[in-house]
């Protein structure tokens, strides 16, 4: 059963990463260049379907095996532990991706224009950076790279 759960972290992973670099660094550059929010909307439309269900299906997996790993969800957070480290940096990446990303769905999105087209790139670019650091802080449950 960990081999299913660690398999399908890694798979929304893949999904939600790639998603979010196949935008910044091929999507992204086209859109700034002709100032083309809709390029925007339309590829966010058809990636949404598939990256936010990537992302929970990330959350499940991701809290199940910190549960494996600490059965005490109150000990994620004793900083003695190395393993708590790793955990609580997942979650403060988790906690900036949905802060972003509601600010973008709830306020740029709807009025996305010419004139807030930077700011949403900025958004894209942040989600991008951190999505990269969820890869490798989940890469060092396995190296031991932060601990």
């Amino acid at each position: 059963m960990d081999s299913i759960i660690l398999l399908l972290h890694v798979l929304g992973a893949t999904i939600w990463t790639g998603g979010h670099i196949v935008l910044a660094v091929g999507i992204l550059p086209t859109v700034l260049r002709e100032n083309s929010p809709a390029k925007l909307l339309e590829f966010e439309s058809v990636y949404e379907k598939i990256g936010m269900p990537a992302l929970l299906i990330q959350v499940i997996t991701g809290i199940a095996m910190a549960y494996r790993m600490i059965p005490d969800v109150f000990q994620w957070f004793d900083f003695s532990n190395p393993i708590a480290h790793l955990i609580v940096s997942k979650l403060c990446l988790l906690l900036l991706t949905i802060v972003i990303a509601l600010h973008a769905r709830l306020r740029l999105i709807p009025a996305l224009s010419a004139s807030n087209l930077k700011l949403m790139a900025w958004h894209v670019i942040a989600v991008t950076i951190i999505s990269v650091l969820f890869v490798v802080v989940g890469v060092s449950f396995r190296t031991g790279w932060f601990y």
